[in-house]
């Protein structure tokens, strides 16, 4: 496959670069860390990453060198401590620049939004996977997210909390993705969807319409 274009090979070469290592299939926390460039430079504030960022790679590189897993909130956005304890709001871009650490879904969040301002051309959307779900200390946890862009007619993935720093692709699909993806964790998944936002609404939209589909 050619790889002209200079963009797509570093994409690439992001990819790559990540460390595999095999995958706890009951946690979204990353198992390892990617390089971090030396004298890499990053932006003081929210305003100036927005000034300095063009590209995916701007942001998956601070994603990769800042990103911290917060297992407090993931317990706490679990089904099970939602039902109990009531919404619980995702971090905004501008608090989550400012203190990088929280579970899958802010991560995306920060990711789509930041794209959506820095280079739209990208068309960043969600990717909820749901997984079959899991009980960990009484916390039912199956929905997991990450972002989806587009480049060259093909499709890429990242700001994954299980691989922070790490680029998935090219993919002619979806599909494609979300079967690899499911032998990386070893956990079986049965629903996904691509959304423009993460709100509940539009989760429960994606499940009705990913299991009409499944079933026909």
């Amino acid at each position: 496959m050619r790889t002209a274009p200079l963009l797509l090979a570093a994409f690439l070469f992001a990819a790559c670069a990540h460390a595999q290592t095999v995958a706890d299939p009951a946690s979204d926390a990353p198992e390892s860390r990617p390089t971090v460039a030396a004298g890499m430079t990053l932006p003081a504030s929210y305003a100036e990453a927005l000034g300095a960022w063009r590209n995916v790679e701007d942001v998956n590189a601070w994603i990769g060198a800042r990103f911290e897993y917060d297992f407090h909130r993931a317990a706490r956005l679990s089904e099970t401590q939602r039902a109990q304890k009531g919404r619980v709001e995702i971090h905004s871009p501008e608090a989550f620049f400012a203190e990088p650490s929280g579970i899958c879904v802010d991560l995306a969040r920060f990711a789509v939004e930041t794209l959506r301002a820095v280079a739209p051309e990208a068309k960043p959307r969600y990717l909820m996977i749901e997984f079959d779900p899991v009980v960990i200390k009484g916390n039912t946890l199956r929905r997991h997210w990450v972002v989806q862009v587009e480049r060259d007619g093909a499709l890429y993935f990242f700001a994954d909390s299980k691989r922070p720093g790490h680029v998935a692709g090219p993919y002619a699909s979806a599909e494609a993705y979300v079967a690899e993806y499911a032998r990386y964790r070893g956990r079986s998944i049965v629903a996904h969807r691509a959304l423009d936002s993460y709100e509940r609404r539009m989760k429960a939209r994606a499940e009705k319409t990913v299991r009409s589909e499944a079933a026909q």
